[in-house]
């Protein structure tokens, strides 16, 4: 359902209410000050451009997102990918594939694909973050340690063969504060944690700094002052090329956007008792991205950390997201200038901080014990990240974790030969009340029991198992009830095997054919040239059919029979 939640919260909001969402936003504008700047810094753009993202980008995931208590802005997700645009592409390729990643994400929410998220498999998402995590901490070790070096390399190995070499230039004074950030985030929670350590630290050291007049590089020193007030809004300039270029960086920034987005919402229903709509936070979360560019943002999407915290602080709707939002618009419009003192230096420790939590290093090491074809899809996506792209990591861990999904689908369907295992022991199947054990197999028909679902993975096994059969039945009955689905490539073995049986004069007949199956054929040409009456629910009236085709008496069909399913896939009674 394409309805922002904002509209649905607003019909039993009340005075109560909105002191806890004004209570929760202030708080989650002061937390997400500090990140905004950071992430920015972080993805080689300057200082400002975090704070028009969480401002406006904030403000449009509130108004039209699908969950009741997201909060959306800049994140860490973004970082690794940001930079690796600008540095190729400039700000005006940044703008482009923002903005194409946008309308990528209000197409598949306009397209109701919210759900099909959570078909990406957690040891890829496992992966790419922590090698995000990784990235962003290795980025971090000039401004942590003030060491005097041009700038960082943008790749990983680079980056530490730099610092190796540079590492005689550390500035104590830098170290100094980066120390004393860093045990501010992580002691403050014991004073209080109504207001956050990442802001307090930002604060004390800023202060400590400009007091001191300590040596370490601002804000203001690298960029200058930043402004007080929103740019107007600008389109980029746009050439085929470029557009071309950056089609697999605005997938990569769509599919990051709805992950961490959707599942935030996920967390934040876990936390609140609510249910999100999913496709309507893809579409709020394209809009945002469409929009924000053209006032000089970056990508934005729903953030997990400050999510919770305005859950904690009593937000309970979007009007806490739209708070946030104007608390930090204040904070830009009225303090901005004075955001030029802070040390690279703290932010620093805040994303080492961040880093940290994002690496999620405990389901890192579990995923080890998970099975190996899991672990081989984390570990390639994790390496592909630090080392290569992280474009080319998701791409290459979607392909890889659905060719061993496939593989394990091919693995769990097998095709049984069930008259000759009869024939080698006769107790196989005596515990199921409807095995071929118990019904009465005239000479001369075979049956063959597919059992799990008959992708192309497994029609090379059944084609396989179907031409081991010695001599020629006049018969051959494939059963299917243990079959939920069927694709092209079944369909094709199965009429692969109909020619072969025909030409060599044997009747094929199919049992206990399920619903989907049975649409599949009924669309394809097999349905007609099997035909109706050789397409059967269950086997004894398939085994009956048998019989009269080799002029046997039929048999009474037992009641336990299941009925068997029309063209249409309704259900009609046994023969």
């Amino acid at each position: 359902m394409l309805v922002p939640k904002l509209l649905t919260t607003l019909k039993s909001y009340d005075r109560e209410q909105f002191t806890a969402d004004l209570t929760a936003g202030v708080i989650v504008g002061i937390v997400a000050l500090p990140l905004a700047i950071a992430f920015a810094v972080a993805s080689g753009v300057t200082p400002d451009r975090g704070l028009y993202t969480a401002i406006i980008a904030g403000f449009l995931i509130s108004v039209l997102g699908g969950s009741r208590v997201q909060i959306g802005g800049p994140t860490g997700a973004f970082v690794v990918i940001v930079y690796g645009i600008v540095q190729q592409h400039g700000i005006d390729g940044l703008m482009i594939a923002t903005i194409m990643a946008g309308l990528i994400l209000v197409a598949m929410g306009a397209a109701r694909l919210g759900s099909a998220i959570k078909f990406i498999p957690y040891p890829l998402v496992t992966g790419f973050t922590s090698g995000i995590a990784l990235i962003i901490f290795s980025s971090q070790v000039k401004d942590l340690l003030g060491l005097r070096m041009g700038d960082v390399p943008v790749e990983f190995l680079d980056k530490w063969r730099a610092y190796a070499e540079h590492l005689s230039s550390f500035n104590p004074a830098a170290i100094g504060v980066s120390a004393l950030a860093l045990a501010i985030i992580l002691l403050w929670p014991r004073v209080s944690r109504r207001i956050p350590g990442p802001f307090v630290a930002l604060i004390v050291t800023t202060v400590l700094v400009r007091l001191l007049g300590l040596d370490v590089e601002t804000i203001a020193s690298r960029f200058g002052a930043i402004s007080s007030s929103i740019p107007a809004p600008s389109l980029p300039r746009v050439d085929l090329a470029t557009v071309s270029a950056l089609i697999g960086p605005a997938l990569t920034i769509a599919l990051l956007a709805g992950i961490e987005s959707l599942l935030s919402a996920v967390v934040a229903d876990g936390m609140i008792g609510g249910r999100h709509r999913s496709n309507m936070e893809l579409v709020a979360q394209g809009v945002a991205n469409i929009i924000t560019p053209l006032f000089g943002g970056i990508p934005a999407t729903g953030a997990i950390a400050r999510t919770a915290t305005n859950i904690r602080n009593g937000g309970r709707t979007p009007v806490a997201g739209i708070i946030h939002a104007a608390t930090l618009l204040l904070i830009t419009l009225f303090f901005g200038r004075w955001a030029g003192y802070i040390p690279f230096a703290a932010l620093g420790a805040i994303l080492i901080v961040v880093a940290y939590h994002m690496s999620e290093w405990r389901a890192f090491k579990d995923e080890f014990t998970a099975p190996r074809s899991d672990a081989l899809v984390m570990l390639v996506t994790f390496v592909l990240t630090v080392a290569v792209d992280l474009t080319v990591a998701i791409q290459v861990g979607i392909v890889l974790a659905a060719l061993l999904f496939m593989k394990r689908m091919a693995e769990v369907t097998n095709v049984q030969a069930i008259t000759r295992e009869l024939q080698d022991n006769g107790d196989l199947y005596v515990s199921d009340s409807n095995s071929v054990r118990r019904r009465n197999v005239p000479d001369g028909v075979e049956v063959y029991e597919i059992n799990g679902p008959f992708f192309f993975g497994a029609a090379k096994e059944f084609t396989e198992r179907l031409e081991s059969v010695l001599g020629t039945p006049k018969v051959l009955i494939v059963r299917m009830r243990n079959v939920p689905a069927i694709d092209s490539t079944g369909l094709h073995a199965l009429g692969n095997v109909w020619k072969r049986s025909r030409s060599a004069g044997t009747l094929v007949l199919l049992a206990d054919v399920h619903t989907q199956p049975m649409m599949a054929l009924g669309r394809s040409y097999l349905l007609d040239e099997i035909g109706d009456e050789n397409i059967f629910g269950n086997l004894d009236d398939a085994l009956n059919r048998a019989r009269t085709h080799l002029g046997l008496p039929v048999e009474p069909t037992p009641d336990f029979a299941a009925p068997t399913v029309s063209r249409e896939g309704a259900l009609r009674g046994p023969a």
